[in-house]
């Protein structure tokens, strides 16, 4: 397991940087965490570091933003939050998604466990009292 401290959002850039350094390869990453626990800033800062042009925004209510890169690549931004039934996620037709090697970055995973491809990056944020966010990345 690896560990990255983020002890305020002026970090927020670096820590982008090393997590993204620390992935090669990986492309299918899960993000837990409580309400609030920065899961959507995380994912806009590994965004920039991957040059997305597009605005990165929760997709709370869409459940998947697609956001494009300067160097034409795809990257899939789900939120599983308001997700009751797993067949809103079938009727997404999600493998299309999972399944086509761009980076895949997911909120609220848990609502969907049953479905997740085997080849996943596990991040959980903890927010410390002092506001500091601790990733745990397995």
């Amino acid at each position: 397991m690896k560990q990255i401290e983020i002890p305020s959002k002026k970090f927020l850039k670096q820590a982008a940087k090393d997590f993204l350094n620390f992935q090669k390869g990986n492309k299918f990453f899960v993000f837990y965490g409580d309400l609030g626990s920065g899961k959507t800033t995380f994912i806009q800062a590994l965004c920039k570091e991957l040059k997305v042009i597009d605005n990165v925004t929760s997709p709370s209510f869409s459940i998947i933003n697609e956001y494009h890169t300067k160097d034409n690549k795809i990257i899939y931004h789900f939120d599983f939050y308001r997700v009751k039934y797993l067949d809103e996620v079938f009727d997404l037709g999600y493998e299309d998604y999972f399944y086509s090697d761009n980076y895949c970055f997911v909120e609220w995973p848990e609502k969907i466990g049953e479905i997740l491809p085997e080849e996943i990056v596990q991040v959980k944020i903890n927010v410390a009292d002092n506001g500091r966010r601790m990733l745990e990345i397995d």
